[in-house]
């Protein structure tokens, strides 16, 4: 702008232009934030907190009172408080929730499909306990539940493997109310390739394809995070329903596997679909990102059993010896600016209709500063208003995108289903492509 020299006089003559009444109504940002709110449903694309109760808890409901403050709660020393529970959600204006059904990748076979299914029962027994909660599965259930002033609470399955290779148990997932499925986690599945494993498949096998036809005649969304470039490319190209990225962030600012290139947010859009800002503190901030590498490297290097280590078989001075590499190297933070700056860049790059929130709250170690728990989202509205968005703008990151393409989705699987029978294909027929 030409204002560099006269900046002052003409920001001087500005203020002295306007009202105090309208500029004070234009300084009210929580003001707005509570009004866009209250018509749009603010929905976060993936909380861990279901996980975490099974872990520390034992899935015991009764264990942990998510009516209180879980931050207070007296966990040993090496675990992190709970970043999730009602009052927060309701601090923070929740008005949808996708709660993961996570498992881990170790966990396979048979035994991932029970556990997946267990943990969607503690979903929907989580719902049943708690009034302020109601489970959802359809973008006008959402809508619904908003106006009625609970939590809406979606399903999400956040690992292929956890359909055991099988359709017949993705339909099933469907059935239990999951409404979206991430290909894969952290290794690659037989038949996609993870962002984070040695390519195998260079995007999706045969029998991965099928597996996104199916989940478009469902109506399940497609869920992008975790998976490779390859692996996004080849599922936009097939699917005939918008797609999520249900926990992710921008890779031009902060270059981990994990987040999304350029080129695929142009494609997002082409296709309609929404990416949801992550908020781990090394997917949005470089300089974290390096220093996770170093303290990996590090733990590595005083004790990687079995065979190499500097502290091989002592693992107490391994312990010690990385609590003084700690000392000397302190764990930098993230900051919600730099979330603001991941939503600003997709919002640059693919346009404000394609952008959302997906915390992973309960799913990372550490939050950056300012956005501690699921309290948190009205502070990142504010920051956003103080860079200039508008309130429509606001209600379509908070939630009228994501709604939208669950709309989307769901108007696709009506057409699909009229024309186009349950796929009866199996994962043997895909080893050889």
């Amino acid at each position: 702008m030409t204002v560099l020299k006269t900046g002052a006089a003409i920001f001087a003559l500005g203020v002295l232009g306007v009202p105090l009444a309208v500029r004070g109504a234009e300084s009210d940002y929580q003001g707005r934030v509570e009004r866009v709110l209250n018509e749009t449903p603010l929905i976060d694309g993936h909380n861990d907190l279901p996980w975490e109760i099974r872990a520390r808890f034992k899935s015991d409901l009764a264990a942990v009172d998510l009516n209180s403050d879980t931050a207070r709660l007296p966990f040993p020393p090496d675990e992190a408080a709970l970043m999730t529970d009602i009052p927060r959600l309701r601090a923070g204006r929740v008005g949808g929730q996708f709660w993961s059904v996570w498992v881990p990748v170790q966990i396979k076979g048979f035994e991932a499909v029970q556990t997946t299914l267990e943990q969607i029962d503690l979903v929907e027994r989580m719902c049943s306990r708690y009034a302020d909660l109601a489970m959802a599965f359809t973008a006008a259930d959402v809508r619904r539940i908003h106006q009625s002033h609970k939590v809406a609470c979606l399903i999400g399955i956040e690992g292929g493997h956890q359909i055991n290779d099988s359709l017949a148990v993705l339909r099933q997932m469907y059935a239990a109310g999951a409404r979206y499925m991430t290909l894969t986690h952290t290794m690659n599945t037989d038949w996609a390739d993870s962002a984070t494993d040695a390519p195998v498949h260079h995007g999706l096998t045969p029998f991965g394809e099928e597996v996104v036809r199916e989940m478009n005649r469902l109506g399940m969304l497609v869920d992008l995070s975790h998976v490779s470039p390859d692996t996004m490319k080849a599922a936009l190209a097939v699917s005939e329903a918008p797609v999520i990225f249900s926990h992710s962030s921008a890779r031009t600012l902060v270059d981990h596997p994990r987040n999304v290139p350029d080129d695929i947010l142009r494609t997002v859009a082409e296709k309609g679909g929404v990416v949801m800002v992550n908020f781990a503190p090394g997917y949005v901030s470089d300089v974290r990102r390096r220093w996770d590498a170093d303290h990996a490297g590090e733990q590595t290097r005083f004790n990687s059993p079995p065979y190499v280590g500097l502290y091989i078989g002592q693992p107490e001075r391994a312990k010690a010896a990385l609590a003084d590499w700690e000392k000397e190297h302190p764990r930098p933070s993230a900051t919600l600016g730099q979330v603001a700056d991941h939503i600003e860049h997709i919002r640059q790059i693919a346009g404000v209709d394609h952008v959302g929130l997906g915390s992973d709250f309960d799913g990372i170690e550490d939050t950056p500063v300012g956005l501690e728990g699921v309290n948190g989202y009205p502070a990142l509205l504010v920051e956003l208003m103080r860079r200039g968005w508008k309130d429509s703008d606001i209600a379509k990151l908070a939630g009228g995108n994501v709604l939208r393409v669950m709309a989307a989705a769901e108007h696709v699987a009506v057409r699909l289903r009229e024309i186009r029978p349950a796929s009866s294909a199996v994962w043997s027929d895909s080893k050889a492509r």
